[in-house]
């Protein structure tokens, strides 16, 4: 591991003036940069430490009613404690289910809400500092192109990236529409789906945050639709592994209709993947296979298959058919 300044922020105003340091990085549970640096993936100059900011501020690390019906997640609420909370798992299951079924126990008991959803692909060629990666060294190449992409995105790739997006959490919360409170030089507010960015030409640009901005808290939106909802992962064994393909579905039905519908998936983009065109195809149908299918077809219609991911269309196709039947069942 390279040497590196330290500064442990006893204030989001101190974090934030820390993080706009050239190559700062914020750092909190830690589970995804200790491992990226200990890879040399990650080098920064400036490690700007998170941890102390809850108690200064306890908000940060809370989970908090809103008026509206909704609730607010602190950036710095560890994955297992928000996956617990009664009040998640009661109005947003998907939510405590896409955390129970990432990473493992202790990492749960470790990680941050904030750090979950700005994790790093797990592509394995962005992870082995011997091969090309434009994430990681912006013009050098993208190896899996030319390489093995069986774990690769179908959808939303580039002809410089095709890394799916890891987090499983993530997917959960394109899928309602949360809000992310954001705090830089100043505060600001975006819908979940501008976070995170498209590769294009600069796969290095994973998010729309800039130089020293921190998540503070994901606002996640009073919706019927979230009761009755469902998070389902597909891997290639039973825990501790990365989606194939997942799907995370949010539906209202009423006598016999589908009123409202919220569809992403995971695995297979290389953002975390919200369906508006699935969403289309189930609103005013009756909730069953045909509608189901026509759903399914409908989100990956815009897939492009490489070498070896091919399958990942037709399994994410019966990941998202099967999260469906089963929400509405």
């Amino acid at each position: 591991m390279i040497p590196f300044d330290y500064t442990r922020a006893a204030s989001l105003d101190e974090a934030t003036r820390a993080g706009r340091a050239p190559s700062a990085r914020f750092i909190a549970g830690g589970t995804t940069l200790v491992d990226l640096m200990k890879l040399h993936v990650e080098t920064p100059a400036h490690v700007v430490d998170l941890t102390a900011l809850a108690q200064h501020d306890p908000s940060l690390a809370a989970i908090t009613d809103l008026t509206d019906g909704g609730l607010r997640i602190g950036a710095l609420a560890l994955m297992s404690d928000t996956a617990w909370d009664a009040r998640v798992k009661t109005r947003y299951p998907l939510v405590s289910q896409s955390l129970l079924l990432a990473a493992s126990g202790q990492l749960r008991n470790m990680a941050t809400i904030g750090g979950n959803v700005l994790q790093r692909t797990r592509c394995w060629y962005f992870r082995d500092v011997a091969t090309p990666c434009n994430k990681r060294e912006p013009g050098s190449g993208c190896s899996a192109l030319r390489g093995h992409d069986r774990i690769h995105a179908v959808l939303g790739g580039s002809t410089h990236c095709i890394a799916t997006h890891p987090s499983d959490l993530a997917v959960a919360l394109a899928a309602l529409d949360a809000t992310v409170h954001v705090r830089g030089a100043s505060a600001r507010t975006m819908p979940f789906s501008a976070l995170h960015v498209l590769p294009g030409d600069h796969p290095e640009r994973e998010t729309t945050l800039q130089p020293g901005e921190v998540i503070t808290a994901i606002d996640l939106p009073p919706l019927a639709a979230a009761r009755r909802s469902l998070y389902l992962k597909v891997r290639d064994r039973a825990s501790y592994a990365f989606a194939l393909a997942s799907a995370a579905v949010a539906v209202d039905v009423q006598n016999g209709t589908i009123r409202d519908a919220r569809i992403a998936l995971g695995g297979v983009g290389t953002r975390p993947w919200r369906s508006p065109e699935a969403e289309r195809a189930l609103v005013g149908q009756p909730p069953n296979d045909a509608t189901f299918r026509a759903a399914a077809d409908a989100a990956l219609a815009g897939a492009v298959p490489r070498r070896e991911n091919g399958f990942k269309i037709a399994l994410a196709r019966r990941t998202l058919v099967r999260a469906l039947a089963e929400v509405t069942a």
